[in-house]
């Protein structure tokens, strides 16, 4: 499955109250990063390593869409998407705020390896459809972070098109869209359970 993705684009403070809890002032435009392919991992209910001499390493969970063709102006996100997924987006949220005070670039906190796991992808239902539903992340059973997409700041249509004005779009790429609020860090022997409407769409052991 990871083998055919192009380009990983992510969303930086899409939610008001991860924001917030960070201390971040509200963005007026959609704050793009970007995550090397070799960060993806797809998670199937085995382990995962993290590395551990860096200080905190935090969960951000996120949906994740797939995109389906290029992008052309005007085309609406339940014609370009065809499947979602639930995905993590790991932060060593220490080296991000040494980097953060010196203006530096994102890339160490965000883009090293299995920085972002994913559960397998689902068809696409439709945007409508998806804000009926509240997707999770579950810490060793407890749920930490308990999100929808209705609560977006800059919702799914914009960041498609903000996404493709600024640096392509196209056929394999995917889109890690926000984390809401509830982010925290992982110990090793954690186990995180991505939910959506009490399914589990993915689950991973945490090595250390």
């Amino acid at each position: 499955m990871t083998e055919a993705i192009r380009n990983i684009y992510c969303v930086g403070r899409n939610y008001r109250a991860h924001a917030a809890e960070l201390g971040n002032d509200v963005p007026e435009q959609p704050m793009i990063f970007t995550k090397p392919t070799h960060a993806l991992v797809e998670i199937n209910g085995g382990e995962l390593t993290l590395p551990g001499d860096q200080g905190e390493i935090h969960y951000e969970t996120e949906l994740v869409l797939h995109i389906a063709k290029p992008y052309a102006a005007g085309i609406k996100v339940d014609d370009i998407v065809d499947k979602y997924a639930l995905g993590i987006d790991f932060t060593l949220r220490d080296v991000q705020n040494v980097i953060k005070k010196k203006g530096q670039p994102w890339l160490p906190a965000k883009g090293f390896l299995n920085s972002a796991p994913i559960s397998s992808f689902r068809p696409f239902p439709g945007a409508a459809k998806l804000m009926e539903t509240n997707f999770q992340l579950r810490q060793n059973g407890q749920v930490v972070q308990n999100g929808n997409i209705s609560n977006m700041i800059f919702d799914l249509q914009t960041i498609i098109d903000y996404i493709a004005a600024h640096y392509g779009l196209g056929e394999g790429d995917i889109i890690y869209t926000g984390t809401p609020e509830g982010v925290g860090p992982v110990s090793n022997g954690d186990r995180l359970e991505l939910t959506w409407d009490e399914e589990v769409f993915a689950a991973v052991t945490i090595l250390i």
